[in-house]
């Protein structure tokens, strides 16, 4: 591993420690760790000459390591796992109809605003995480980079107002707090659920993979419809 890629590691989790510890702090919806920590490595990059390849090898291996940590959320899940007992039904049933609500309106209001159709196609994914987003754009004509860069900011969306528009509209209870998160906002809302509580984190990572397997069975009936 080259001194480069070293230091920009060291400085990826330096960036991501500082502005953790201000959003727990302070709590405002504007701390988001994700926009900041990149924001500030983006500048930190460009005032150094260093390029986005020279860059791309740590990108590499911390994002190998989300796959472990993927894997980790079954550990707060086990831990809640009565939860999933008393509310299994409602559970499903309210994930279900959060990714259809989310695939139908985002294609809707895509198809009414005149985008052409393998655009619609690439939004229509746009809640569930970039592997089961950029196959479902494929499969259905639409544009994986572009479903890509439509989940990026839909989970950045929903991590900077997701959490504090719950609690404005007096959402407060941590199971659906959790799985609204984790339904919407995909793998950054389950990040915001996880800052919350162990129990938001579990629910948020139970509703991000419900909602990744249910968009790609809703899908055909949605390319239907739209």
């Amino acid at each position: 591993m080259s001194p480069l890629t070293l230091a920009a590691i060291a400085a990826t989790l330096a960036a991501y420690v500082l502005f953790r510890r201000l959003y727990l702090r302070y709590g405002h919806p504007l701390l988001n760790i994700v926009v900041l920590s990149a924001a500030a490595i983006i500048a930190l990059l460009l005032a150094c000459g260093v390029s986005y390849q020279e860059y791309a090898p740590a990108r590499e291996i911390m994002t190998f390591l989300l796959g472990p940590a993927t894997v980790g959320l079954a550990v707060p899940l086990y831990r809640h796992r009565h939860l999933l007992r008393r509310y299994a039904v409602a559970i499903v049933t309210s994930v279900a109809a959060g990714a259809a609500c989310a695939m139908l309106s985002a294609g809707l209001i895509a198809r009414l605003g005149g985008l052409p159709r393998e655009v619609v196609m690439s939004i229509v994914p746009k809640g569930v995480s970039i592997p089961f987003a950029i196959e479902i754009a494929r499969l259905y004509d639409g544009i994986p980079p572009l479903a890509a860069a439509f989940v990026v900011a839909t989970g950045t969306l929903g991590s900077l107002i997701g959490a504090s528009f719950l609690t404005r509209v007096g959402i407060t209870n941590p199971v659906a707090r959790g799985l609204a998160l984790g339904t919407v906002s995909h793998a950054q809302g389950t990040a915001t659920a996880l800052l919350e509580g162990e129990r938001q984190g579990s629910m948020a990572g139970l509703a991000m993979i419900l909602a990744g397997v249910l968009t790609a069975l809703f899908a055909p009936f949605a390319v239907m419809i739209l």
